[in-house]
């Protein structure tokens, strides 16, 4: 099994892909929020393209002001106050006036200011579902309208779930799909050497690592050289970030 795609399954994908981008119009416009833009990550300037290779901001979706292709812009998601917030937050919000909100209170819409965004970019009303992907991908969908919809907090507390299952799915299907290469884990990784990894991360060197997990210097070097090699990177540091994308490394207190 070579974990490549055949014909029949990416032309199926692409079906798949394309199922979704109109229902992804079609709820935009039961909300009332017809202007649709999409990223696949955005941290890539590449837009994301439908099966015949043109942008779906062309071909499906469009956007309030006609003359903003964010698409084209190549440096739009440093600038864009609502892209930034989605690299701050993991579930859908939705913004009246440049005002945030969500199903829950979530501190970091506290400490944006969208109003700006909002009237730059035209939006009145718009929900916003940022998709976290495996490997630190960010994209996102966004559903916007130049009028102010009144009944917005009601439809998004009734469908915030679908639409943040129905964003990563189109995001997810569309990075598999143009993946160039696929990343395998071969063989998992033990306690140990995620131990190692977490307090190597947190900036502790070899000498302190076995002193808090209580084994030797050199065998500390032994499980970060193990888990590198598993990783498929090279050296410390890449192997920290490589395990930190893939969520082996979270948060620790020293």
């Amino acid at each position: 099994m070579t974990g490549e795609p055949d014909s029949a399954a990416r032309s199926e994908d692409e079906s798949r892909l394309q199922a979704m981008a109109d229902k992804i119009a079609d709820i935009g416009a039961e909300m009332g929020l017809p202007f649709i833009a999409v990223s696949a990550d955005i941290s890539d300037p590449d837009p994301m393209l439908d099966a015949n290779g043109v942008p779906f901001a062309e071909s499906r979706f469009r956007w309030i002001d006609p003359d903003l292709v964010y698409w084209k812009d190549r440096s739009f998601a440093l600038r864009s106050d609502v892209l930034r917030t989605c690299r701050l937050v993991a579930e859908p919000f939705y913004l009246m006036d440049g005002q945030a909100y969500s199903w829950r209170h979530i501190n970091a819409l506290e400490d944006v200011d969208l109003t700006k965004a909002s009237k730059l970019y035209g939006m009145r009303s718009s929900v916003v579902c940022p998709c976290h992907l495996p490997l630190g991908v960010i994209g996102a969908i966004v559903w916007g309208s130049d009028t102010l919809i009144e009944e917005l907090p009601a439809f998004f507390k009734a469908h915030a779930e679908e639409l943040h299952i129905l964003a990563l799915k189109f995001i997810a299907t569309y990075r598999d799909m143009r993946l160039e290469r696929r990343t395998h884990l071969d063989e998992e990784l033990t306690r140990r050497e995620i131990q190692c990894l977490k307090w190597a991360a947190a900036g502790k060197t070899d000498a302190e690592i076995a002193v808090i997990v209580g084994i030797s210097a050199p065998t500390v070097r032994f499980h970060l050289t193990n888990a590198s090699r598993k990783l498929g990177v090279s050296g410390r540091t890449q192997a920290i970030h490589r395990a930190t994308k893939l969520g082996y490394v979270g948060a620790v207190t020293a």
